[in-house]
């Protein structure tokens, strides 16, 4: 894998528009992807996400990253919308009396594991047209490429990531230094 592979902004939005959240599963799986994109999860994240950990007023969840560390990530208004929609109306059908308090359920009502986590994303992703090889680590890819490609600073781009190091955050300036080459040749007048 490359790691400076990305999504566009077209084919996450193609990603997100085709699922249907009036079938069987589709709240849930939109409230899955929809989270993932707009808070750049690790896998590991997701599948441990807990309701007590998520304030929806404040639009943030509190979770647990590599090395035991705790940080708090925003949730946007379309990744909680999708969240509420599955907490309400879908989730409530999937619990069982051994069911714990994770956000993601299978269909038995245990916490989603990320095999299956993979292949929703994967069957998402062929449903909607894209030919694309489509991971869940492409995702976050997706949500660090476009926050950078729109301005954020890297530090902060750091910091909602759970990168220790800045090293590690910088793998995403190839995308920068494209702009800033495509900026200057358009714009310079010895561009």
């Amino acid at each position: 894998m490359c790691i400076r592979d990305s999504l566009n902004a077209q084919t996450v939005e193609q990603l997100l528009t085709s699922i249907n959240p009036e079938k069987r599963l589709g709240k849930r799986d939109l409230a899955l992807l929809e989270l993932f994109y707009a808070s750049g999860l690790r896998l590991s994240e997701l599948c441990g996400a807990r309701l007590e950990y998520l304030d929806q007023d404040d639009h943030f969840l509190r979770i647990t990253g590599k090395g035991n560390k705790t940080r708090l990530v925003p949730v946007g208004g379309k990744a909680l919308t999708a969240l509420d929609q599955y907490l309400t109306l879908e989730r409530p059908a999937l619990v069982t009396r051994k069911t714990s308090s994770h956000i993601f359920l299978s269909i038995r009502g245990g916490p989603i594991s990320p095999d299956r986590v993979r292949q929703i994303v994967k069957e998402r992703a062929k449903q909607a047209g894209i030919d694309q090889n489509i991971y869940p680590h492409l995702l976050r890819h997706s949500f660090a490429t476009h926050l950078l490609e729109n301005g954020a600073d890297l530090r902060v781009i750091q910091e909602l990531l759970g990168h220790a190091d800045i090293a590690t955050t910088q793998i995403y300036t190839h995308v920068d230094q494209k702009r800033l080459k495509a900026v200057h040749k358009n714009f310079h007048p010895r561009g």
